[in-house]
């Protein structure tokens, strides 16, 4: 072969290669999410990207206080991001102004400002989490019947990483109270 076609060919090979390896990763690994909306605020803001764990709840449940994406029940093309609040064995309830996971009122410096519908209380069943978002007053959520509690087989993954806009660049921790 020419020198020139071997080079060609090279590059193809490599092209190729590195297709199927980003493939692999989307899939099975991690891949990005853009936020849309207002719900995850002050947390998240429409327009930044996040990076999504894949493989964590392959491994293991959700756990209280994780950020999550998944599928949205009412229409499976869309994709939502919410926190999960409550876990299986867990009653949930919103009143006076406060999320209640058994019994005991959550300390959340996180949201943006107090929970004004009251809710519940609802066992979470197994194999299903219940979710919020941080911006209680605007978000559709488990409180909804359209989203409901979110079977585990439509989560896509745990939010670990802001990565977009870069001065917004941080991991997305579990805050203290909800471990």
């Amino acid at each position: 072969m020419r020198p020139r076609k071997l080079l060609a060919l090279r590059y193809a090979l490599l092209v190729l290669a590195a297709s199927a390896v980003a493939a692999l990763v989307i899939t099975f690994v991690a891949q990005s999410y853009l936020v849309q909306g207002a719900s995850m605020l002050p947390t998240l803001r429409e327009g930044e990207r996040v990076l999504v764990d894949k493989l964590t709840y392959k491994l293991r449940e959700p756990a209280r206080g994780e950020v999550v994406v998944f599928r949205y029940p009412a229409d499976m093309r869309r994709k939502f991001i919410k926190r999960v609040i409550g876990v299986p064995g867990d009653v949930v309830e919103v009143r006076d102004w406060l999320v209640y996971v058994n019994g005991e009122p959550l300390h959340e410096e996180y949201i943006l400002g107090p929970t004004y519908d009251e809710f519940g209380p609802v066992e979470v069943p197994e194999d299903t989490v219940f979710v919020l978002g941080d911006n209680r007053n605007h978000s559709e959520d488990s409180r909804h019947a359209s989203v409901g509690l979110v079977h585990r087989s439509l989560l896509i993954g745990r939010a670990v990483l802001t990565y977009w806009p870069p001065a917004q660049i941080g991991l997305l921790a579990v805050p203290p109270g909800l471990r």
